[in-house]
């Protein structure tokens, strides 16, 4: 009896199991560690002691951990939400008015991804300075009474990282939603507009709903770097002022390299690392519903 293709199934998983190997070593058995690490109270250099799950109860209690994880949920809406609305519109219109010169465009709102994050700290830093550039174009147009030291402000800080994420993450969405646009049948439009579409109900009726499939690679991305997001904070604003920008990636390093609380910060991060599943998760499966 002849065997079908692949057989035996083992050879398979012997081609596996050198890719598998690297993903266990430098993967798998790092998040086991932190899992093991949050299990103690330690500092890193003395004999650790058993803690149990007492801090992942900390970080329910702790009033600074929850704000952590409240201020990364402010940011998703800075990194993912406004980023998306932004470049829903931006490709709509371009994929409309068939714009020349398209691939320089894409190629220059893509142009914050290829610059280390670090750089776009210290440059958005400068802007928000107190005789920066943006106090700076608040006294030229008669609104100098608004100007500030953004990022010291406790009510104006969270928003001014945030919108450092949006104009980041914006040019990323906009270029994934022209490459699902650029696919979508020219038949679609046409019977749109012998149905007597105009064009929002033309976006409503066909854009949206063919790049759906886009707006969850999208989502995906961004809200992980919302919730992983650390180097920006750290360089701008260091969690400060008070804990208003904290996040829970900052609060990792804050916890384990400057209070020597290490089990309290693998804690938060495996609890991250849960979140960060939960929520690609969640999307992915709303994607696949809405796909089939």
């Amino acid at each position: 009896m002849t065997r079908p293709p692949g057989e035996p199934r083992r050879v398979a998983y012997l081609f596996l199991l050198p890719a598998f190997a690297v993903y266990a070593a430098f993967l798998l058995y790092p998040i086991g560690r932190a899992v093991q690490l949050s299990l103690y109270d330690w500092d890193g250099l003395t004999l650790g002691t058993w803690a149990g799950l007492d801090n992942y109860a900390a970080i329910i209690a702790d009033g600074e951990l929850r704000d952590a994880f409240g201020h990364a949920l402010v940011l998703m809406f800075f990194y993912a939400v406004l980023p998306l609305a932004i470049g829903l519109m931006l490709a709509a219109i371009l994929n409309h008015a068939k714009v020349r010169g398209l691939g320089f465009f894409r190629t220059v709102v893509f142009l914050p991804q290829v610059v280390a994050m670090v750089v776009v700290a210290v440059a958005w830093r400068q802007v928000y300075s107190s005789d920066g550039s943006l106090n700076a174009l608040l006294e030229a147009i008669g609104l100098g009474g608004l100007a500030r030291g953004w990022l010291g402000d406790y009510a104006f800080a969270l928003p001014a990282v945030g919108v450092v994420g949006t104009w980041f993450e914006t040019g990323l969405v906009t270029v994934l939603m022209l490459a699902g646009m650029s696919k979508i049948p020219l038949e679609l439009y046409e019977a749109a507009r012998l149905d007597g579409a105009g064009a929002v109900r033309e976006f409503f009726a066909v854009t949206l709903p063919s790049v759906r499939g886009e707006i969850a690679v999208a989502l995906t991305l961004t809200v992980i770097a919302a919730l992983r997001t650390f180097d920006l904070v750290y360089i701008t604003t260091g969690g400060g002022p008070g804990n208003s920008t904290s996040v829970p990636s900052y609060e990792v390093y804050h916890r384990a390299f400057e209070l020597g609380q290490v089990g309290s910060a693998a804690a938060i991060g495996v609890t991250l690392t849960l979140v960060i599943f939960a929520i690609s998760f969640a999307i992915n499966r709303f994607a696949d519903r809405s796909l089939s």
